[in-house]
């Protein structure tokens, strides 16, 4: 029998499924956050409240009596709708895709699943389960936001375990004992 060689084996992605789904969690928050604070400064910038995003969100509880210009009772909830969808949409996207793209590909799987899920659901999803939300959300800035999570989401892999992805560090050197400069003795 003739022993054939096999290529040697890629290496294993830092960390298993688990910490690759807790990166994606934590992108995805970071993302979310980031993105809800791009559509709160658009919507000042509209003249709207700087809460209506998570307003319209609401209206999954509260329906219309969510709307409105500030912070009302409809606006935390809203936020951790955004929150809990946005960032377990990442640990999935993350779990996906883990060890399965390099860097800059996964980045830009991000940046473009921010972009379909933001077709998906504000054009086909939200149109039946959320009208309002729907109906009076700011197309380009909501699209704009969903790439910035995108982003966010697609740099999971520096979120992995620091200790575990970064190159060990240098050990300092002990120092050599110090040699006389006489002869050594004959006895």
């Amino acid at each position: 029998m003739i022993d054939v060689p096999l290529p040697p084996r890629p290496p294993e992605p830092a960390g298993g499924m688990l910490d690759a789904c807790l990166a994606g969690l934590q992108g995805g928050m970071l993302g979310t956050l980031w993105m809800l604070a791009w559509m709160g400064v658009s919507s000042v910038w509209q003249q709207r409240g700087f809460w209506t995003a998570e307003n319209l969100f609401a209206t999954a509880f509260y329906g219309g009596s969510a709307i409105g210009p500030g912070l009302g009772r409809g606006t935390i909830p809203g936020l951790a709708l955004y929150l809990l969808l946005y960032s377990l949409l990442g640990a999935v996207f993350a779990g996906a895709l883990h060890g399965r793209l390099g860097s800059r590909r996964v980045l830009l799987a991000g940046v473009l699943f921010g972009a379909v899920w933001y077709m998906a659901t504000f054009h086909w999803l939200w149109k039946t389960a959320m009208p309002l939300a729907f109906l009076y959300h700011s197309e380009q800035p909501t699209f704009l936001g969903h790439l910035i999570y995108g982003t966010f989401l697609g740099r999971f892999p520096i979120y992995l375990d620091p200790l575990r992805t970064a190159a060990p560090a240098a050990t300092p050197a002990t120092p050599a004992p110090t040699q006389s400069s006489s002869p050594p003795d004959p006895v």
